[in-house]
């Protein structure tokens, strides 16, 4: 028995491995020593990898093949559709070339020619890239980057406000009053929970715990009583918690979860015990979903949210739910003119993994002297936000007009001076946490800009729901439609 198994030693289980050991090995797959050089990621998924060698046979038998081959043949499925494209800016990139010059990599190849969208990348620029690319600047350049961004944050992001609100429909959550086999953790529930009372705030939640924009959407009554109630779509959805906290606080009928992945202990058991409750998950990306091609969805207006949203994936469900060719359906559109998005509450998150093509305000940037290549530097740093001791809330100083003094900078034009990586190691971690939240608060005031130019919201705002100690990524997109 013991010579079919894996004969790598398991200290913790204090046996060897279970599984049995490929052929001409004594190990199983999982410890049978790799070549980094002969494993390649699956063209399909991404998130394993394959031996080049075999690549051929693992496409015809690859597990999420099945369900990409179902999935192309969905009506809602509409490939890159909200992913955006560098064509966006291009045009303003010639016409104000010369106003605004690229001040970050001068003497390096521009970020986006550090891949190839027929590279193994796709396009897509890595923290690696971004953090060589800065390391790179001279010292001079980074000092004005970091002027510029001080700037920008100072005239644009003075309005962002404090507004942790836990609504007393969540009572029954707060209290947890709630069935003890839903997983528990104080943090996730208190940041839920403040994304619901902000919606509540801006009045598209109501405390009545029965109806949501009920009062606000009148769609057409004769084809029946679904129209007049409203559903909530939440993307990125995982296993779809802050919908059960939706669903146990306040009346919803319809409920759409939008996640890639395939997750065990998801909610979507407990909500189908609900009386009246329809529940239907979408696994598909947000880059590749029509919102309005969904059968369900059609004539009823919803709330989209969604709760820690990475990186590209909030400029992504930004689209889904509001760009123009989400609008044009064609001859077949079934949805009135009073059937539109009611709601919209996006907790954003994990801004270094941002990318300029999928942004959704490359113009608003741009204007305010923003290059692409400066860009991808700002995102880098906001992960210093998240790095930092949270044990006190370090959000509070990043609207202090006072400048980021870096040890060392007023040395730059001199020989004597280290490189950049020596500046930005030596700088105080405080001021890289505050020059952190700077950066996030100038990519997530473009996304709002972005939501106050279309009329189909009547309010739109950035707040920070919950305190940095809480959570760091504590910014919240929220916006009532009119």
């Amino acid at each position: 028995m013991e010579s079919s198994r894996c004969k790598f030693w398991l200290p913790k289980k204090n046996r060897f491995c279970a599984n049995v050991p490929l052929t001409n090995t004594l190990f199983c797959g999982n410890h049978t020593s790799r070549s980094d050089s002969q494993w390649i990621a699956c063209p399909i998924d991404p998130s394993h990898t394959v031996l080049e060698e075999n690549l051929q046979g693992h496409l015809r038998r690859c597990p999420l093949l099945k369900h990409v081959q179902s999935l192309s043949t969905q009506p809602f499925y509409q490939m890159g559709t909200n992913a955006g494209t560098d064509e966006e800016e291009e045009e303003e990139k010639e016409k104000e070339e010369i106003l605004f010059r690229p001040m970050g990599v001068k003497d390096c190849p521009p970020l986006n020619d550090l891949s190839s969208s027929s590279g193994p990348l796709g396009g897509i620029i890595t923290s690696e890239m971004k953090r060589n690319a800065v390391y790179t600047m001279t010292a001079t350049q980074l000092s004005e980057l970091i002027s510029k961004i001080q700037s920008v944050h100072a005239s644009i992001c003075r309005d962002i406000q404090h507004s942790y609100k836990i609504p007393k429909a969540c009572s029954v959550w707060i209290n947890r009053q709630v069935d003890g086999k839903l997983p528990f953790q104080e943090k996730h529930v208190m940041q839920q929970a403040s994304i619901l009372g902000n919606l509540e705030e801006i009045g598209v939640l109501r405390n009545s715990g029965g109806d949501i924009l009920r009062d606000h959407y009148e769609c057409d009554e004769s084809s029946g009583d679904d129209t007049t109630v409203p559903a909530v779509v939440e993307f990125g959805a995982g296993r779809g918690y802050l919908t059960q906290l939706l669903a146990d606080c306040y009346g919803i009928k319809n409920v759409f979860l939008v996640e890639r992945k395939s997750y065990k202990l998801k909610a979507d058991r407990s909500l189908r015990q609900k009386e009246r409750l329809i529940l239907e998950r979408l696994r598909i990306d947000i880059e590749d979903l029509n919102l309005n091609a969904v059968e369900s969805l059609q004539g009823i207006p919803y709330l989209g949210i969604g709760k820690h949203l990475c990186g590209p994936a909030t400029d992504m469900t930004l689209r889904c739910c509001l760009a123009e060719q989400q609008h044009t359906r064609g001859d077949d559109a079934q949805c009135s003119e009073g059937c539109h998005l009611g709601g919209l509450a996006i907790a954003t998150c994990c801004h270094h993994l941002c990318q300029w093509k999928h942004y959704i305000n490359k113009k608003y940037l741009t204007n305010l002297g923003i290059s692409k290549e400066d860009f991808h530097a700002i995102t880098w740093f906001t992960s210093w936000a998240v790095d930092a001791d949270h044990s006190s809330d370090l959000s509070g100083g990043v609207n202090c007009a006072s400048d980021i003094q870096i040890v060392g900078m007023e040395d730059c034009g001199k020989e004597a001076c280290g490189g950049v990586e020596d500046i930005l190691r030596d700088m105080k971690a405080v001021e890289r946490a505050v020059l952190g939240f700077r950066c996030k608060d100038i990519i997530d005031m473009g996304r709002l800009m972005w939501l106050k130019e279309h009329e189909e919201l009547e309010e739109a705002k950035l707040v920070e729901y919950v305190p940095s100690h809480v959570s760091p990524e504590n910014h919240l997109l929220v916006a009532k439609g009119r």
